[in-house]
């Protein structure tokens, strides 16, 4: 089995679904979108390669819901680097809004995301550590400023704010059970 991925008709793609978001594409507007990438494939490749092909899918561009999702389990690994030092973070769902926005590109898709969440969250968490603003027993609150949650937010900036940790933040196991769990 092989599988290859291609950008071929994505030009045409985010031109006809405009900038932002998808709101879930209505059926005739992905069947129009694949066979725009259907014709794209056909300029570029020789039919006899075409034939070769058992199956051709074509994604629909992802929901900001979709790419909030991947904000999630992105920033999950950053709590689990966090938790080594006592640390935890939360982030608000107005910074996850924020972050999605800025790490989604209608060509590339999520690619950028990663990059985005480290150079916007943990590079300057980073310096809020080594500056000692925030620090170990501390749960960071990531918020925005200077953004109300439309458009591209260009001068918005996230914060981030320390407050002692409880003794347990949502989701995270008591000490005693972690101990247990890798005994077993």
């Amino acid at each position: 089995m092989l599988i290859f991925t291609s950008n071929l008709g994505t030009s045409d793609i985010s031109k006809a679904v405009g900038l932002g978001f998808s709101e879930g594409a209505a059926g005739s507007n992905y069947e129009r979108m694949k066979q725009k990438v259907h014709d794209e494939l056909k300029k570029h490749f020789r039919p006899e390669f075409l034939n070769r092909i058992d199956d051709i899918i074509v994604f629909e561009q992802l929901t900001q819901e979709q790419i909030i999702e991947m904000v999630d389990l992105m920033i999950g690994r950053v709590g689990k680097q966090l938790k080594t030092k006592d640390m935890a973070m939360e982030l608000t769902d107005k910074a996850k809004s924020l972050l999605a926005k800025r790490g989604f590109d209608p060509v590339l898709g999520a690619r950028p995301l990663r990059r985005t969440i480290q150079r916007e969250i943990e590079d300057a968490l980073s310096e809020k550590i080594l500056f000692n603003e925030v620090g170990p027993g501390e749960l960071v609150t990531v918020d925005v400023e200077n953004w109300d949650g439309e458009g591209a937010g260009e001068d918005a900036k996230f914060t981030f704010v320390g407050r002692p940790k409880p003794a347990l933040v949502a989701g995270e196991e008591p000490a005693a059970d972690l101990a247990a769990s890798a005994s077993e």
